[in-house]
């Protein structure tokens, strides 16, 4: 975990370098043009807020099958992969001193957004095995993800082991902020192999 919190803090001290570097590097001019076109959005930011969402972490079934979803179908890179031993309190998996491996991935941007994968393998969980609900619940979480071309995407993701498709993909048409033009999203949603729902959608206009 040492390890991790140095990573961690390699990454804060790489942004905050950057943030007092002029001229702005091709990333720095592609994070400003992202905020503009949240503000041409209606979602712009007056000030810092106090949190950001640091990233989702998900207790896998098996390690390779959701790198297979996460890496390899939705495009996201591996930025750290280690074994860590779990403390079974702090946070409620596994039993004390059980181990697991814990990979984070990134998608553009190098700080928020991420996702975790945790898998306990010495021992494993109790009914890892058993099968993972179809429908959402009170308390359930899904992911929603931007790809550049979800016809692609979710074909791919339909192909992988342990993957579910809720139906095909689709276009969806959301209202609007603020009397701004409707927002034109194109997707689908499935379960991933741990049985995490997940919208994979492209961004139209």
């Amino acid at each position: 975990m040492r390890k991790m919190k140095l990573a961690i803090l390699a990454t804060v001290a790489t942004m905050i370098a950057g943030c007092n570097a002029a001229p702005q590097s091709e990333e720095q001019d592609k994070g400003s043009a992202q905020a503009a076109n949240r503000a041409m959005e209606g979602v712009a930011i007056d000030g810092r807020l106090p949190t950001d969402i640091r990233r989702a972490s998900i207790v896998v079934r098996d390690m390779e099958r959701s790198l297979e979803f996460y890496r390899d179908v939705l495009g996201l890179e591996v930025n750290y992969d280690t074994v860590v031993e779990l403390s079974g309190v702090n946070l409620p998996v596994g039993e004390p001193g059980a181990k697991a491996r814990l990979v984070l991935l990134n998608g553009n941007d190098p700080y928020i957004g991420w996702i975790g994968l945790l898998h306990p393998f010495d021992p494993v969980l109790e009914g890892n095995d058993e099968p993972y609900a179809k429908r959402l619940a009170p308390g359930t979480t899904f992911l929603v993800v931007n790809t550049d071309d979800a016809e692609a995407t979710c074909e791919a993701a339909v192909k992988l082991e342990g993957v579910t498709m809720t139906g095909p993909t689709r276009l969806q048409v959301y209202p609007g902020r603020d009397g701004r033009p409707d927002i034109n999203v194109r997707g689908c949603n499935v379960f991933e192999p741990n049985g995490v729902a997940v919208e994979i959608n492209q961004l139209l206009n």
